[in-house]
């Protein structure tokens, strides 16, 4: 056994291993951007591949290849960088919520109604179907919410950008940003042509938070009733508002928990793994005799994956000052391509978002019950509102630095940290497909179920 103590090796190590991965991200997301984005038709429709996808899968490739291994502390520098990029992505959100409170506080009864749709559609049909088809904790991930970027944040806060439950957000992401546009486009056209529901109530329900699939269903749902074009897509709009204002909030004291006892109410029955170890439950069937040879493989095999999701998973923090430094200069530089200019303005937008986060991350220390993502998001979205005196010109500031070109840097330096966990995303693997179909389902169709209902209450 070694002589150094391990929380040392953070100390030490991990900054001077942060430079070299932040200079991979930086090259792979100026390379990214100048991709730009891409459709792909596949004849059933379009897969839009934006940047950020881009920086994800090159990421990944990097991270996996054999030629000059990424070492699994570069990759542990990128996770943890991860948790920080997050934050940034949030304060950038609560700008383009603070503008849009006011169409918030004219929504009907109906419209925030429905969007309990969204909220137990994926819940109680793909969380069931995820446990059942033993995608473990990652589950918790998978299936809360398909509210997309602001689910990185609130699952990286509470479990850990290592966690599975990380993982599993990660996964469906991928599937959701690859094949749901596509996916929801279908399954809107054919509920659209039974002319059993009325187009605003499906207009409602297309607002699932994500913007790519939210345009594609609400576009199949004009096709079928074109009298209304005006008024379905302003309602798809106002709907997929308010699931992103309402996400953060409702993804942290009500999605997330209830995900998370709801799995372990399913999973506490399950047989434990067939290993005798202390505190693992497996004591009984240790004392009943030897296991057969076919099981002594088994707890072999699951004794070690058991020590390599050990080691992958040990989570590695950075100083606050060098996360935010080196996340701040490859923000500046991203959204500078992405603009095709580097303007005061945008070194002004991250001046405000940087402050932003540390306010946050320190009433979050204060108060110690209230997250941090909660309190970013609440004065973000005040002082961007127009309730706000400097509202304008934080605004102004803020617009200029891209949305898309943080998401860009999040996802690219999620990729750089994949290559340690493939093994464990082998075991989600081809699972995910099912239970991301059935989640956009399921929150589509329920939320539009309770909107025709709403709106025969409400008008």
């Amino acid at each position: 056994m070694s002589n150094h103590t391990a929380p040392a090796e953070p100390r030490t190590k991990y900054p001077r291993q942060t430079l070299p991965i932040a200079a991979l991200a930086l090259v792979i997301t100026l390379i990214v951007q100048f991709i730009g984005q891409h459709d792909i038709n596949v004849g059933i429709g379009s897969i839009i591949i934006f940047p950020m996808v881009w920086g994800l899968i090159l990421g990944l490739l990097v991270s996996l290849q054999k030629f000059k291994p990424l070492g699994l502390d570069l990759q542990k520098a990128a996770a943890a960088l991860v948790g920080v990029s997050v934050l940034l992505l949030v304060a950038r959100l609560a700008f383009n919520i603070g503008p849009s409170l006011p169409t918030l506080g004219k929504a009907g009864p109906a419209l925030l109604l429905q969007e309990t749709g969204h909220l137990m559609g994926t819940i109680v049909l793909a969380l069931p179907l995820a446990v059942l088809l033993r995608m473990g904790k990652a589950t918790v991930g998978a299936t809360f919410s398909l509210d997309r970027e602001p689910s990185f944040a609130m699952v990286s806060e509470k479990y850990g950008a290592d966690s599975d439950q990380y993982r599993g957000v990660l996964a469906m992401y991928v599937f959701g940003t690859l094949f749901g546009a596509m996916f929801i486009t279908l399954l809107t056209s054919l509920v659209a042509n039974w002319r059993i529901f009325d187009p605003l109530a499906m207009a409602m329900g297309s607002g699932v938070g994500s913007g790519s699939m939210m345009a594609a269903s609400s576009a199949s749902i004009v096709a079928a009733h074109p009298s209304d074009q005006e008024a379905i897509l302003g309602m798809a709009a106002v709907s997929n508002l308010i699931t992103t204002v309402l996400g953060v909030y409702v993804g942290i004291y009500i999605a997330l928990p209830l995900a998370d006892r709801f799995y372990r109410l399913l999973t506490r029955r399950e047989p434990p793994v067939a290993a005798a170890e202390p505190g693992t439950g497996a004591e009984d069937a240790a004392a009943a005799g030897p296991p057969a040879p076919s099981q002594q493989d088994d707890i072999a095999v699951n004794r070690a994956f058991r020590e390599q999701v050990a080691q992958v998973s040990s989570e590695v923090r950075l100083p606050l000052w060098l996360s935010l430094g080196v996340l701040t200069v490859l923000g500046i530089g991203t959204a500078s391509v992405t603009a095709k200019t580097l303007s005061w303005q945008i070194i002004g937008g991250y001046g405000v978002l940087l402050a932003l986060v540390l306010l946050g991350l320190f009433l979050a220390r204060v108060t110690r019950k209230i997250s941090s993502i909660v309190w970013i998001t609440t004065i973000g979205a005040f002082v961007s509102s127009p309730w706000f005196f400097g509202a304008r010109t934080l605004n102004s500031l803020v617009s200029s630095v891209d949305f898309l070109s943080i998401a860009t840097i999040m996802l690219t330096l999620a990729g750089l940290s994949l290559g340690k966990d493939i093994p464990l995303l082998r075991r989600i693997g081809w699972k995910i497909i099912p239970v991301g179909l059935v989640a956009i389902t399921a929150s589509f169709l329920l939320s539009t179920l309770i909107a025709e209902f709403s709106l025969g209450f409400w008008g």
